[in-house]
């Protein structure tokens, strides 16, 4: 199992927005586009972010050097130039549908930063040159890029100390809950029952099902279902998927267990799931097209 990868199953930028800004001055801020997720890097120069009005958890000012990077998670944040001399900035903003994005959003505060090396710098430099140019397929390599970039940035913010992953995430670790939680994401298509589960920790069904809720903040098997859910989701958006075929790869011998499971874990049936995402689709497309 690769905890990472999980959060970031889904995850993959379309058409993602770049912008390239020289600040000059201090505390010269530009606000940004609303977006899913935000990744503010800088290329040379130095720069300071702050979190808007109504962010709380997150601190106050944050530094952010070069090769380093910012990522906001939906939440107003002001950025600037921290001295009198010129920062250069590459903003790539996501914009996704899909329970991937939510679970992933779910884990990271609102706002964070990290610090980067010359791997991420790398990444960066050729980010900057993408958007400077016209080549083409240059959208295509952009989005990619951005995608790199993302994993890279949160691989070192969960190795942080102040990194504050989620329940599940910490628990991979525990002797007893640990395999049982990398049996579910390695196998979600597996009749697992909590016996089953407590066999790959090797411990009592009572004593696995404590340790689990204790770790994990709700019992085995609901939080295995709503990881079904959450693959669920992703499998609805891939093109020809139908009910049956995703209920059968996550566990589920019927299209009406599934449904019924989706539309209480999500709010809506996996049919009404799909068709929404196609019309959200059909409207990012116009506006690209029209814009």
């Amino acid at each position: 199992m690769d905890a990472l990868g999980d959060l970031l199953r889904g995850i993959r930028a379309d058409g993602a927005r770049f912008s390239r800004t020289v600040l000059s001055g201090a505390w010269e801020s530009k606000p940004p586009e609303p977006a899913a997720l935000t990744l503010v890097m800088v290329l040379r120069g130095e720069a300071r972010v702050t979190p808007g009005p109504g962010v709380v958890g997150v601190g106050g000012l944050r530094t952010v050097t070069a090769g380093s990077a910012a990522v906001s998670t939906s939440a107003p944040y002001r950025v600037a130039a921290a001295d009198s001399a010129e920062t250069e900035l590459i903003t790539g903003a996501y914009q996704w549908d899909g329970a991937g994005g939510r679970r992933l959003l779910s884990a990271l505060p609102p706002l964070l930063v990290v610090p980067g090396g010359e791997e991420c710098l790398t990444i960066i430099e050729l980010i900057a040159e993408e958007v400077a140019a016209e080549r083409p397929g240059r959208q295509y390599v952009m989005d990619r890029m951005l995608d790199w970039l993302l994993a890279c940035t949160l691989r070192d913010w969960f190795d942080l100390p102040e990194a504050r992953p989620p329940a599940w995430y910490r628990a991979l670790g525990d002797d007893v809950v640990g395999p049982a939680l990398r049996a579910m994401h390695d196998e979600p298509g597996r009749a697992w029952t909590v016996a089953s589960l407590a066999g790959r920790a090797q411990v009592s069904r009572a004593a696995f099902a404590r340790n689990f809720a204790d770790l994990v903040g709700v019992p085995p098997m609901a939080y295995l279902t709503e990881w079904r859910m959450a693959l669920a989701a992703d499998l609805l958006a891939e093109p020809g998927a139908t009910v049956a075929a995703v209920a059968a790869r996550v566990g589920y011998a019927d299209g009406f267990g599934f449904s019924d499971a989706f539309k209480r874990i999500r709010g809506v049936t996996p049919s009404g799931y799909r068709a929404s995402l196609t019309a959200r689709r059909g409207d990012s497309g116009a506006l690209r097209a029209a814009g």
